[in-house]
């Protein structure tokens, strides 16, 4: 546990690696699940982030309220990017902000957050039609599909495992379809100037494991 009140700079970025990004993440995630969180003084990063921001990385993560992005990893403000939309998966909107975080800003990691109990996908795998819910989770239909074939039982939310095994598919077929659409994101990754990874966290305990 530390006292941040220093932003991330231009320099300290173009310094860090991909694996550096993500062993701070998972060590702040262990601090938040044990509750030994960094204090931060929070006035000194706003003025200090006032003409430009250095964030490491770039989380795609799910709108649920019970997964704070920057909480459950121990940021803070200037440190990371966060796109947010009901079951974490990609679209046009979300790379091409995943493309300038990393291509322009200089992120360096690119981080696709799942989680237990989902209900965007809880609603993929009961096939709900309500609204423009249903083109949602038409998005996430592919992780289903893919569940189906390795996961025994009903094919529905009622089966824990099941749901379980969507929720990390999904994570998977959004990272591939990242680097599939992305020309630029494949490049950098190819590169070696980025990383993109998945994890789930889980909100039994706190904890993220990396897919």
């Amino acid at each position: 546990m530390k006292h941040i009140n220093n932003a991330i700079d231009q320099y300290t970025q173009t310094n860090l690696t991909a694996k550096c990004v993500l062993d701070d993440l998972i060590k702040g995630n262990t601090r938040f699940a044990e509750n030994k969180v960094n204090t931060v003084e929070t006035n000194a990063l706003v003025k200090q982030t006032i003409e430009g921001q250095y964030p490491k990385a770039i989380v795609l993560s799910c709108i649920d309220s019970r997964v704070p992005v920057e909480t459950i990893f121990d940021q803070t403000i200037g440190d990371i990017f966060v796109a947010r939309v009901a079951g974490n998966f990609e679209n046009t909107d979300i790379i091409g902000s995943m493309e300038y975080a990393c291509k322009v800003a200089g992120s360096k990691l690119i981080f696709v957050l799942g989680h237990e109990s989902c209900g965007a996908i809880k609603a993929a795998c009961d096939g709900v039609e309500l609204g423009n819910i249903t083109s949602l989770v038409e998005k996430i239909k592919p992780a289903v599909n893919v569940s189906e074939s390795e996961v025994c039982g009903p094919h529905d939310s009622s089966n824990t495992e099941f749901v379980n095994k969507t929720i990390e598919n999904n994570v998977m077929l959004t990272i591939d379809r990242i680097l599939t659409k992305s020309p630029i994101l494949r490049e950098m990754k190819e590169n070696g100037e980025i990383e993109i990874t998945g994890g789930i966290y889980k909100l039994s305990d706190g904890k993220v494991a990396i897919c």
